[in-house]
């Protein structure tokens, strides 16, 4: 069955939308907002953790979007002094070592233990005040693009529990766009914070590499291709966030962010690149949901251009070989993560992209060649534009099942590359990029995502440019839907 038939099929079903706002401490806040009122004494962080543990056990409940939800009585959190986002509730992503939590991966190949010592972006991310109330679900790995097990539920969109929300920050988002917590920890090594922000119809920015701490195991990778964030409701909490991280951890390779606060003046050349470089076919809501933000910016006095974006024609097939190198560094030191590692207990969707990789070992040396050339065609589709408009994903999400780690490697690696077919350049490149809400939903309430991807550092750009289109038209909301 293909994708647009079981969406048709989707719709034909009942339609459930989950969200637990409600009117007690944290009502409608997001986490500017929440850190705020509990500056001012409004609410204690007592009190707001106390409802966003039972908006989180609501959620979860139709979601299934947590992997270890923390006693209320002991929330593991950090007592920071201040903090841009001190008592804000959060939730870590379950490949993210946690002190005195297991970190499972998403993985069924082994019995996690419980994390000795925090890893350091999760010192980076407590460093901003907040109050950790667990871990969030991924796939396996963070490998697929939809947080589905071959044992086990999904998680669920909370736009439409059909539909997948997304990964491999799939817990993270659907919490947050659920409102159990206004911003929850994402990372990325392909587009995995910025596909379920679209998902999910929320705020999605991967920084430029380096900007948050670098991640232990990816330092030791021939290209380091994931860097941790957030995801969350509003543009202003991404950008607290960064600049809350940035007084933790500052590279001095990187130009200062600094808290960005609202538009610039400046009007920018925006590239406009439709069709994805691997040629995966745009749908029409994506497509649509693209140009109409096209003509805002125009309206907004910005000038957009068509770019070519002219990677080399191997690129899929070589972020395809890497993607299979790290499911078979996976299998090789597994027993490092836990007890009883048994690698055949991989799912379908590891074990293919290992094997893969050792069908194709040899080609590595001219895989990572090729993959670090990309930042040569990245730069040259930025001569004479300041930012590049494009699709986050080649259509919008499907319904669960669709991306399942059950369904046959080869079946599901084609619908994969369909689907993910605009965000891993930015990973391999290290370049910024974000996700944003696009105006409108679809006409069976999904979100759309459309994406703003940056040269190096450029995440001030970014930023700036998302909060004139957050005020030019708030973002569809899902109280509404």
């Amino acid at each position: 069955m293909t994708t647009s038939e079981e969406q048709s099929q989707g719709r034909e079903q009942a339609r459930t939308t989950v969200h637990v706002f409600r009117d007690d401490a944290l009502g409608d806040l997001d986490a500017v907002g929440l850190a705020a009122a509990i500056r001012r004494g409004e609410v204690s962080a007592a009190e707001v953790a106390r409802d966003a543990a039972a908006r989180v056990r609501d959620a979860d409940a139709r979601l299934d979007a947590v992997q270890v939800q923390v006693h209320l009585d002991v929330p593991a959190h950090h007592d920071a002094d201040g903090g841009a986002f001190a008592g804000v509730p959060t939730f870590v992503k379950d490949n993210t070592d946690f002190a005195g939590l297991p970190t499972g991966h998403g993985s069924a190949a082994f019995v996690p233990r419980p994390a000795r010592r925090h890893a350091a972006f999760t010192r980076q991310l407590l460093s901003t005040g907040v109050t950790v109330l667990g871990k969030t679900r991924l796939p396996e790995f963070g490998f697929s693009p939809s947080t589905e097990f071959e044992e086990g539920p999904p998680v669920r969109n909370p736009w439409n529990t059909a539909h997948s929300a997304g990964g491999s920050s799939g817990g993270s988002a659907a919490l947050v766009a659920a409102g159990a917590v206004p911003v929850a920890h994402a990372n990325d090594g392909g587009g995995s914070i910025r596909i379920p922000a679209a998902a999910c119809g929320l705020v999605g920015l991967k920084p430029t590499r380096g900007r948050t701490v670098p991640n232990a195991q990816g330092r030791q990778l021939p290209i380091d291709i994931v860097v941790d964030g957030v995801v969350s409701r509003t543009v202003r909490d991404s950008a607290a966030f960064l600049a809350a991280a940035e007084l933790h951890h500052r590279n001095p390779k990187l130009p200062s962010l600094g808290l960005v606060e609202g538009p610039a003046d400046r009007r920018l050349r925006i590239g406009l690149l439709v069709d994805s470089p691997n040629g995966a076919r745009t749908d029409d809501a994506t497509r649509a949901a693209v140009t109409d933000t096209a003509r805002r910016l125009e309206g907004l006095g910005h000038t957009v251009t068509p770019v070519e974006l002219a990677i080399d024609p191997r690129f899929t097939e070589d972020f395809l070989t890497y993607w299979g190198l790290l499911s078979f560094l996976i299998g090789a030191t597994g027993r490092t993560m836990g007890a009883e590692f048994d690698r055949h207990r991989m799912d379908g969707l590891s074990r293919g992209l290992r094997a893969t990789y050792v069908a194709n070992w040899r080609r590595t040396p001219g895989v990572v060649r090729r993959l670090k050339r990309t930042r040569e065609a990245y730069a040259a589709a930025f001569r004479g534009q300041d930012v590049i408009l494009s699709p986050v994903l080649a259509h919008t999400t499907p319904p669960l099942g669709h991306l399942s780690p059950s369904v046959p490697y080869a079946t599901l690696i084609e619908r994969i590359l369909a689907y993910v077919a605009f965000t891993p350049v930015n990973n391999v490149v290290g370049t910024p990029s974000i996700s944003l809400p696009a105006a409108s939903t679809t006409p069976d309430g999904l979100p759309v995502g459309v994406m703003f991807s940056g040269r190096p550092g450029a995440e001030r750009t970014l930023l700036e440019l998302a909060f004139e289109l957050e005020a030019d038209r708030a973002f569809p909301s899902i109280k509404d839907a």
